[in-house]
This record gives C-alpha cells, structure tokens and sequence, in this order.
C-alpha cells in the first residue's frame, strides 16, 4: 500500500496527535464534537514550525532512500545515485538532531 507523500499539513496533524497531553483531570464538561475538531486545528497551527519542517524533511529523505536502497545490494550505483542517497541520508541525520535537541525524536522513530 502506497502511502502519501508527508506535507506540512498530515505532518503537523500526526504531531499533534503524538503530542503528550496532560493527564491531571479537568472539571469541565466534554467538548462537542465540533469544538474538538476546532481545537485540533488550533493546536497544529500553533506547532512551532521548526518541528513540522524537520518531520515533513526527514520523511521525504527516507522515502527517497528507502526508494534507492533497492540499487545498493548491487554495488554498482552511479555517482548520482550515490550522490543523491548520500545526500538524503545527509537530510535525514539533521533533521533527526533537530527533534533530539528540541526533544521530539518520538515523532519520527518507531514506537515499541
């Protein structure tokens, strides 16, 4: 199954879904529906921008390694086929020290 090409916009939705929420009670009756959706886009419109940057880049570069690693078994990639892995693997390592400073690396790695 294909799966979308990761955009500002469905990156900052899945943070915001992956996002620690407070867990002490509130004594306020649950939102409607509607005020939930509200809020929600709320929120991922306030995620620093840093953030969903570093996520949106750090998938794209693993997309286009995953879609270049088929070519490294056979040794004999070309020198823009190197050139362009390299490259993405050069993306993907900082944008991963970008959410390890800010202290987001759960946005990107699997979860146990």
């Amino acid at each position: 199954m294909a799966t979308a090409t990761p955009t500002p916009a469905n990156v900052a939705a899945r943070i915001t879904s992956q996002l620690s929420r407070p867990t002490t009670p509130r004594p306020t009756a649950p939102l409607p529906p509607a005020a939930v959706e509200a809020l929600s886009r709320l929120e991922r419109a306030l995620l620093p921008a840093a953030v969903v940057v570093a996520v949106t880049r750090y998938e794209v570069a693993s997309e286009r390694t995953a879609e270049l690693s088929h070519l490294m078994d056979a040794r004999d990639l070309t020198r823009s086929e190197f050139n362009a892995l390299f490259d993405a693997q050069t993306v993907m390592a900082g944008a991963r020290r970008d959410l390890a400073e800010a202290g987001l690396l759960h946005l990107i790695e699997v979860q146990s």
